[in-house]
């Protein structure tokens, strides 16, 4: 039976800071990293199962919670100025929003297609129309007929990264636990401070322009689930490797090599390949950067394979170049010239990519402890990130149990046919 539901807003407003931002941050400059960004949202959604410590003052607590938490972050309060790239910390506020939805958790979390409606969840379009008086944060609480609870979380990549959007959430859950109206809680992190770490210089942004609606139909996400048992059998069959593969690079092996079986369908010979990842750059730099560290805080390395590989090779190469890039991220420093035109070339493995070539992006949110959200009513059962529009693109996260991998792959819709085909010959240790 088809998934059918209606989601009804029952109000929306702006929250602002609990607590005036000093005149001392009224502005907040974006770093270089952010200036790299793409104009694009990044977005999440968590699921809690019903729960007795729900009660009727649910809604106003997290809106009174959020009000704290915004005052410790106080950029997402703010608006952006394009012109100066620059966020006023006008203490505007961000949006919350409160549904209600005619279903039960239950029977959307069983759902074979509740993979399709992750977004609807998620405040904010996936596009990238973008007005100065828009919020920076949007988040939305719906609540379904049940008792159960989904909490939807939205900023601009300029501004935030996965880490960045985990540590909103659990500090906004954290603030939400243990909240007293006597009382304030202290924010012991670094906050916003990517930019102090890696100052603006005024370089050009992402070269992959996101999409605007006009074209988003045109696009569409599959969702690929990596269980325990899958990963463990697929590293089973390993036959010429001895080194200990993570779950993150093997999947990140099979859905690269799957776009390149796909890739070879459709222009009938062997383009060249290249793989983007991110790496988290917080704790693993030879200077400080804390783990809980506001802003984008990544670096990039570029994987190249000119042809077909086996995906024991794939996985082998893949952990190599990370390995290699964090190894060279440990002796850097960001407090010296060095270290940071070390991280402005990392940024530039995807403004040298040529036209012809074959270009895949997969980033991890795996190992970010979003189901570590605690907002007094529990864990999350499951969570999910909103569609991030860029093709031939993949976002990998924890599953539910976390030790298996849920990928979420963004394509075109006329390719999608290609890559299933793909996906179903892509053997994982072919020789």
């Amino acid at each position: 039976m088809a998934l059918s539901f209606k989601i009804e807003i029952k109000c929306s407003k702006l929250i602002p800071p609990f607590v005036q931002t000093y005149p001392r941050h009224s502005h907040y400059k974006l770093g270089f990293i952010d200036e790299f960004m793409a104009d694009l949202n990044v977005g999440v959604v968590l699921f809690f199962l019903a729960n007795s410590n729900h009660g009727p003052n649910l809604v106003a607590r997290l809106e009174n919670s959020l009000a704290k938490t915004l005052t410790r972050l106080y950029p997402l309060a703010g608006r952006y100025i394009e012109e100066t790239r620059i966020v006023d910390c006008n203490d505007q506020g961000a949006k919350f929003m409160h549904a209600k939805v005619n279903i039960k958790l239950q029977d959307f979390l069983v759902s074979e297609e509740k993979d399709k409606f992750i977004d609807e969840f998620i405040p904010s379009k996936i596009g990238v129309a973008r007005r100065q008086s828009d919020p920076l944060l949007a988040t939305q609480i719906t609540i379904f007929e049940c008792g159960g609870v989904a909490i939807g979380v939205n900023a601009p990549h300029m501004i935030v990264d996965a880490s960045t959007l985990c540590t909103i959430i659990n500090e906004w859950a954290a603030t939400n636990l243990e909240q007293n109206e006597l009382e304030f809680l202290e924010f012991v992190g670094p906050g916003f401070n990517s930019s102090v770490l890696f100052p603006a210089r005024g370089i050009s942004s992402f070269p992959v322009q996101p999409m605007n609606d006009g074209v988003l139909n045109q696009y569409t996400k599959i969702k690929l689930s990596f269980n325990e048992s899958v990963i463990s059998n697929l590293k089973a069959k390993r036959t010429n490797s001895t080194r200990r593969w993570s779950k993150v690079q093997l999947v990140a092996a099979i859905i690269w090599k799957t776009f390149m079986v796909a890739d070879l369908a459709i222009y009938k010979y062997q383009r060249e390949s290249i793989l983007i990842q991110a790496i988290n750059l917080r704790e693993k730099m030879g200077s400080l950067i804390p783990k809980d560290s506001c802003g984008n805080l990544i670096a990039l390395c570029a994987t190249q394979c000119k042809t077909l590989e086996a995906i024991e090779d794939l996985t082998d190469r893949l952990s190599d170049i990370v390995k290699k890039a964090v190894t060279g991220l440990s002796k850097g420093d960001h407090n010296r010239e060095d270290g940071q035109v070390m991280e402005l070339n990392s940024l530039s493995s995807l403004t040298n990519i040529r036209e012809s070539t074959n270009a895949i992006i997969i980033t991890s949110w795996c190992k970010f402890p979003f189901y570590e959200c605690d907002f007094g009513f529990g864990k999350p059962v499951w969570a999910a990130p909103g569609t991030i529009p860029i093709n031939h693109s993949a976002y990998l996260i924890d599953d539910a149990k976390g030790s298996g991998v849920e990928a979420y792959v963004f394509l075109e819709v006329k390719d999608v046919p290609y890559f299933k085909e793909a996906l179903q010959h892509v053997n994982a240790f072919e020789s």
